[in-house]
C-alpha cells in the first residue's frame, strides 16, 4: 500500500511543478522516506536524480523560447557542480552513522539529514507564502557579481548535496539580483543549473551505494508525467494563487518532520 502511495506521491511532485512552476521537488525526499520506505541518505541521492531529470525536461520549454542564459548557467553552475559532487562523493559518506546525542536522543546520520531538510523546507515555505513582487521587466545590461555568484553557487551546491533539493528558491533570486536576469529567464536558467548540478551530484553516489534503477526510473517517469499533467491543468488553474497555499503545506510538513525526528523517532 505504501509503495503505491509513494508512486502517487511521484505524480504529485510533478503535478506541483507543472502547476506552480517550482517548489514541488522539495516534497521528493519526504515522499521517498515516509511513503516509499527509503532511508534518508539514499533518499537524498535518489532525489538528486529525480529532481535533475525533472528539471532537465522543464528546461527544454524555456530553451525553445530563448529564456535560458547559458553564460549565466556556466558561471553559477561550475562552483555549484563542484560543491554538490564533492558533498555527495566525500562529505556525506564521511558523516558518522551516530553523529551526537542530545539528552536521550541519539542523532544519527539519517536524522541529521532529515532535520537539515526540514529547516530548508521551512525556509523555502517563506518565499512561497510571501511570493514574488511583480515588477515591470526592463532591458538591462547583464552584469555579474562574480565573487558573490561563486559563493552562492557553492552554498547552493553544498545544500543540494546534503538534502537532495534543487534549491530553486535560492538560485532564482540570486540570478535576478547578482546577474541582473529578467525573472522568466532566471527561472529557465535556474532549471538548467538545477538539472546539471543534480545529475552530476548523483554520480557522486554511484561509487558508494547500490541504486535500485527500476524503482528510480518508474518514480522519475511518473514525476515527468505529473509535470505534463500539471502544465495542462495550469491553463485552467492559476498557479500564482496555489503557490502560497502550497507554501503553507510545505511549512506544516517541515514542522512535522522536525517534530517527528526529534521526539518520535
Amino acid at each position: 500500500m505504501l509503495e503505491i502511495l509513494g508512486y502517487v506521491g511521484a505524480i504529485l511532485i510533478g503535478l506541483t511543478l507543472g502547476l506552480i512552476g517550482g517548489g514541488g521537488s522539495i516534497l521528493t525526499v519526504p515522499i521517498l522516506v515516509y511513503l516509499s520506505g527509503v532511508t534518508a541518505v539514499t533518499a537524498t541521492a535518489y532525489s538528486l536524480f529525480i529532481v535533475g531529470f525533472s528539471s532537465l525536461v522543464g528546461s527544454f520549454t524555456y530553451m525553445k523560447k530563448g529564456l535560458v542564459s547559458f553564460k549565466t548557467a556556466l558561471i553559477f553552475g561550475i562552483p555549484s557542480i563542484i560543491a554538490v559532487y564533492t558533498t555527495r562523493r566525500f562529505i556525506v559518506p564521511a558523516i558518522p552513522d551516530e553523529v551526537f546525542t542530545l539528552g536521550s536522543l541519539l542523532v544519527t546520520k539519517d536524522i541529521l539529514l532529515m532535520l537539515i531538510f526540514a529547516l530548508l523546507m521551512i525556509f523555502a515555505s517563506y518565499s512561497m507564502i510571501k511570493g514574488r513582487k511583480e515588477t515591470e521587466e526592463k532591458e538591462e545590461k547583464q552584469k555579474f557579481n562574480y565573487p558573490l555568484i561563486i559563493i552562492e553557487g557553492a552554498v547552493v551546491g553544498l545544500l543540494t548535496g546534503l538534502v537532495g533539493a534543487g534549491g530553486g528558491f535560492l538560485i532564482i533570486p540570486a540570478l535576478v539580483i547578482l546577474s541582473k536576469l529578467p525573472m522568466k529567464m532566471a527561472i529557465g536558467t535556474s532549471l538548467l543549473i538545477i538539472s546539471v548540478k543534480s545529475l552530476i551530484g548523483f554520480t557522486g553516489d554511484l561509487a558508494t551505494r547500490e541504486v535500485d534503477w527500476m524503482f528510480l526510473m518508474i518514480f522519475s517517469v511518473l514525476a515527468i508525467a505529473g509535470i505534463f499533467l500539471g502544465s495542462y491543468l495550469s491553463n485552467f488553474i492559476p498557479g500564482k494563487k496555489l503557490k502560497p497555499a502550497f507554501g503553507w503545506f510545505v511549512l506544516i510538513m517541515g514542522v512535522y518532520i522536525l517534530t517527528k525526528e526529534l521526539f518520535f523517532n
